[in-house]
């Protein structure tokens, strides 16, 4: 039984189809790509997964349960985590107790909980800065707090939405070896990116979206040959360049 099941899930905007029959599964333990254009439908599959929009057709099932009809809460609670294209974190709160409300979702003492969202920002390099406002950290210690607030939730999928986005090099190869070390304490990820040479070596599947439908799903170097692709995303530049 996979992790994660979507089956022909479909989500309107009035006329618009923005996932029109997506299926595909996500195995625990995998690092799973979802890539394509922009208005592709991949934010708004994530939304559906995580309970902010329900679709109007199909089904999402976690862990073999339906879960096509949850909230957001719902779905935080069965073990679904996620981060965001534009962070949101709180602000005017500091670095721990942003990550101490995620905590809070298995932990209802203050000591706990606390305990746990440390453990959380010394796993992810954060733990120097525990005491900052979250406004004044940098957008790459942003994109890493919010972060932390999703795995001190203690997720078994976590969800990232172009987590790399507005990063420079370095900093992206630090994300990355977050994500790796993430996926090796069992914790499954699903990633939107659109940075190639990061999103390519890192998943074990790739799931190509266009124009809300699905045209392609399999490992990273049959993707990346495939015509369809190339033709409706990764252009022939990417291809010579991963030669």
């Amino acid at each position: 039984m996979a992790l994660l099941e979507l089956d022909n899930v479909t989500k309107r905007f009035g006329g618009l189809v923005a996932n029109d029959g997506v299926s595909f599964n996500v195995q625990e333990g995998e690092i799973v790509g979802l890539i394509g254009p922009n208005g592709a439908g991949k934010t708004t599959l994530f939304n559906c997964i995580a309970g902010v929009y329900n679709p109007e057709g199909g089904a999402i099932r976690f862990q073999g349960k339906d879960i096509t009809r949850h909230t957001p809460d719902q779905a935080a609670a069965e073990g679904i985590a996620r981060t965001f294209q534009i962070v949101r974190i709180f602000k005017e709160m500091t670095v721990l107790d942003n990550v101490m409300v995620g905590s809070y979702l298995r932990t209802r003492g203050n000591a706990k909980a606390r305990s746990h969202a440390l453990e959380v920002l010394d796993f992810t390099g954060l733990l120097p800065k525990r005491d900052y406002l979250a406004s004044a950290l940098t957008i790459a210690d942003k994109k890493r707090l919010e972060l932390s607030r999703a795995l001190a939730t203690r997720p078994r999928l976590l969800m990232l939405d172009e987590a790399m986005a507005g990063l420079n090099p370095s900093e992206s190869q630090e994300a990355v070896s977050i994500i790796r070390a993430i996926n090796g304490q069992g914790i499954t990820v699903l990633m939107v990116e659109h940075i190639m040479e990061i999103i390519m070596p890192i998943s074990k599947k790739i799931v190509v979206l266009d124009y809300g439908k699905k045209i392609e799903e399999d490992v990273p170097q049959k993707v990346a040959r495939n015509p369809e692709v190339i033709r409706a995303y990764l252009g022939d530049k990417y291809v010579a360049r991963s030669k």
